[in-house]
């Protein structure tokens, strides 16, 4: 390698690591306005910050991390109030068992170990999400790509949205969505520059933290299969996607004697079934039709939003893989039954459909884009303390 190809490649590198660093720091400010907010509100309905950043599945997650599976107290019941041998298995086991595992460290407990794992899983997803960003702005129609050098803007506010959607104080609490929305992004950033052993990887682990991870597997096998001139790597990946989520539904086919056994225990546990959307549209139509609660509208809204933003972003023409993966985690959600309510933080890993947004931003000057910022963070910290702290409902 010459000299000046060297002198390129490590400006590249330092360039990537400062952006790497500037997308971790805009995540982690904008979470911690949250965290302030909940904090705040959390003190005046006397309750804590560590109690509701551990509340209803935060509480399944910490059980099976100190207890394992079969262990889970009687006391831990399902949507129904009931609790059997199998109830705990409706838990993907990805996130508690990591849990479990750093649990073991000096001065750590389950609570603890959580916090951290989602601190640094977040830090991870934005800074892949701020890749997906940079690469989506250089490769969708021309009416609204950006140059290059300007590509990291929005990637940067990408996210910064990501941070700051209505639900994302999930994020920080014991649950799934920090870890699964970190695995998916590398997975994504995996497939868009072909590097197929982290996609494989990735894909596998998406597998194993909650079921939404077959939208990872089938993004990433659908793009390793087209990609198959890329030799043996592309393959390795196709193969190695859906290890992680077969073998888990293996382990409770073999603990209930179902090759079913999993979905059985979602049905009968949660309510959870693919009903093609009749779900969705009953809650639609009761909130729209009537009056509701303000969670209720709110959920409402954010559902009638969504399949525009898919829409926006065929438009656009984000690259097919990120797409792909938006239209599955969409589908999964709202073509299923299931608590209602719970649609926003189940809709966040679906952070790909922001990028038309983000570009928009990106074009904007930056005295307009950081009142926009800093409105939607505080929008987003409110909207998390109040669903923790004053809605009496899992979320």
């Amino acid at each position: 390698m010459t000299t000046a190809r060297l002198s390129d490649a490590v400006a590249t590198r330092v360039r990537d690591h400062r952006f790497a660093l500037q997308c971790i720091g805009v995540f982690l400010a904008v979470r911690a306005v949250g965290l302030a907010i909940l904090a705040w509100l959390a003190a005046v309905h006397h309750t804590t910050l560590t109690w509701s950043l551990t509340l209803w599945d935060g509480e399944w997650m910490l059980g099976i991390a100190r207890y394992g599976y079969a262990g889970v107290p009687a006391t831990f019941a399902d949507a129904n109030g009931v609790h059997t041998d199998d109830t705990a298995y409706a838990f993907f086991p990805g996130y508690p068992m990591l849990v479990r595992a750093v649990a073991f460290l000096p001065g750590m407990d389950e609570t603890a170990a959580a916090m951290t794992i989602n601190v640094v899983a977040g830090a991870a997803a934005a800074v892949a999400i701020g890749r997906l960003g940079v690469l989506c702005a250089t490769r969708v129609r021309p009416a609204v790509r950006l140059p290059a050098p300007d590509a990291p803007r929005a990637g940067l506010l990408l996210v910064v949205l990501f941070a700051a959607t209505p639900m994302s104080v999930v994020l920080n609490m014991a649950y799934t969505e920090a870890l699964f929305c970190a695995v998916a992004a590398w997975a994504l950033v995996g497939v868009l520059d072909h590097r197929w052993i982290l996609a494989g990887c990735c894909a596998l682990g998406a597998g194993l933290v909650r079921p939404t991870g077959i939208a990872v597997i089938a993004t990433v096998m659908l793009a390793a299969l087209v990609a198959r001139r890329d030799g043996p790597r592309a393959w390795i990946a196709a193969a190695l996607a859906p290890v992680g989520y077969l073998s888990y539904l293996a382990v409770v086919w073999a603990r209930t004697g179902s090759p079913t056994g999993w979905f059985r225990i979602q049905t009968e546990g949660w309510n959870t079934t693919v009903d093609f959307g009749r779900a969705t549209w009953s809650f639609l139509a009761d909130t729209f039709g009537y009056a509701g609660d303000f969670a209720s509208v709110a959920t409402a809204l954010v559902i009638v939003t969504v399949p525009f933003l898919l829409l926006w972003s065929a438009i656009d023409r984000v690259p097919w893989p990120i797409l792909l993966f938006g239209v599955g985690v969409v589908a999964s959600i709202l073509l299923s039954d299931g608590l209602m309510l719970s649609r926003i933080r189940l809709l966040l890993p679906a952070f790909v459909i922001l990028i038309p947004i983000a570009l928009r931003l990106a074009h904007r000057p930056r005295g307009e884009v950081i009142p926009v910022s800093v409105a939607l963070t505080l929008f987003s910290g409110w909207f998390g303390a109040h669903m923790l702290t004053v809605f009496g409902y899992a979320i």
